[in-house]
């Protein structure tokens, strides 16, 4: 039955874009948005958004750098009119002057996006403006301010509570399985049967969150591994001749690779959610799942190791797996946060430093991210709250024992 409305939402999406574009507008893009913000009719509304959006569709990035000057310069905040509205709320704070307030704080740039996304199927091209707008204008730009506002409607928009979490299986639609091939960022699948092994067998697992205004683009999706013991090697996991396991045997759940799909929804978080959702999921399904940790590569060792002037090639094994453990536990950025991405991001869930592993992923991009070495994340349930407000109130690294230990292993070294 989704699949039938995913359908019907297509086609009639697709069907109203054609009629909305039938007729083409010769005024300058400016002039297009100064209508589409006049307040209008909704119909004629939607031609014009409709209109300005094809137009943006088919710029090169000189024209959309220049889309962007004009959307970073006439449509910001009107600076009197949000003084003369400040004024009048300190004088009379009530539900009228408060308003007011409110509307002149917005920059007219945000009711712009809202607008244009009444369009069908406006809501992806607005996710790959945002993409344009990060790859195209530096942090450091005056006109990256712009993004603030992507920032502020996306959160919104993208909320957990509008999200739809799909289990992705060997016979879900063509074109999501290509998708999920092309977007996966951790472990490259590299052929159909690659894909296959990931998602048919009764030990594997892969889940994404679908937005409705996006049925056919997978926002984020995490692949696990249903095991026996917590694995410390992902060539083991992934073997192309390993037997598969049971489901109703495995008492644990690997959650090996997590990928953001949508460049432009840089930012906005859907992995925390994603990964309690599918743990709640799981052991709602099969009970003797018990532990849930994550097989991680720690993708910012070797240059760590290089700043430190460290030769990697000299350590073995051991030393590898002390050092690894040494940079997931004491290695900060200049604000006190990890300095590795991954641990930030599981660490921030209110997950903790479960083991390291050394000769854990030897291929080409983990030999050349982290020597080879990757970390099991855990999470338990009666300890994430505790975790995660430690993380973010003391930027503490929990660990367990033995991860310690070998930390205490390469001080001594």
């Amino acid at each position: 039955m989704s699949l039938f409305s995913d359908v019907l939402t297509s086609v009639f999406s697709r069907n109203t874009r054609r009629q909305l574009l039938s007729k083409n507008d010769s005024r300058s893009t400016e002039a297009l948005i100064a209508d589409l913000l006049s307040g209008h009719g909704e119909i004629s509304g939607m031609t014009t958004a409709a209109q300005i959006l094809d137009r943006y569709g088919a710029l090169d990035d000189d024209g959309k750098l220049a889309f962007f000057d004009h959307i970073s310069g006439a449509l910001g905040v009107d600076i009197p009119r949000l003084r003369a509205a400040l004024d009048a709320f300190e004088s009379e704070p009530d539900a009228k002057t408060y308003g007011e307030f409110l509307r002149s704080a917005e920059p007219t740039r945000q009711e712009l996006a809202r607008r244009l996304n009444r369009v069908p199927g406006a809501t992806t091209q607005l996710v790959e403006m945002r993409s344009d707008l990060l790859r195209l204008i530096p942090r450091n730009d005056p006109r990256a301010r712009i993004d603030l506002d992507f920032q502020h409607l996306f959160a919104s928009w993208f909320n957990r509570g509008f999200l739809v979490l799909r289990r992705i299986n060997w016979e879900s639609p063509a074109h999501i399985l290509e998708k999920i091939i092309e977007y996966e960022a951790v472990h490259a699948i590299h052929s159909w049967q690659d894909l296959r092994r990931r998602v048919e067998p009764s030990d594997r697992r892969c889940f994404a969150f679908f937005h409705p205004a996006m049925p056919d683009e997978p926002l984020i999706f995490v692949e696990v591994a249903l095991t026996k013991g917590i694995p410390g090697s992902v060539q083991r996991l992934l073997a192309e001749d390993r037997d598969a396991l049971a489901a109703e045997e495995a008492d644990t759940a690997v959650f090996y690779s997590i990928s953001n799909c949508q460049s432009g929804l840089a930012g906005i978080s859907f992995g925390n959610s994603l990964i309690k959702q599918v743990a709640e999921d799981l052991a709602a399904e099969l009970p003797n799942i018990t532990t849930f940790v994550t097989l991680s590569p720690i993708p910012t060792l070797s240059r760590w190791m290089k700043e430190e002037g460290i030769d990697a090639g000299k350590l073995d094994e051991g030393e590898l797996q002390a050092l690894a453990a040494r940079f997931l536990l004491t290695a900060k950025r200049p604000d006190g946060m990890p300095y590795d991405p991954v641990a930030r991001f599981h660490l921030g869930n209110g997950a903790y430093v479960h083991a390291v592993h050394a000769g854990a992923d030897t291929s080409e991009k983990g030999m050349s991210e982290s020597r080879g070495a990757m970390v099991n994340y855990r999470y338990e349930a009666e300890s994430f709250a505790e975790n995660h407000e430690r993380f973010a109130a003391h930027k503490e690294v929990v660990a367990s024992k033995s991860v310690r230990a070998l930390v205490k292993t390469a001080a001594a070294a």
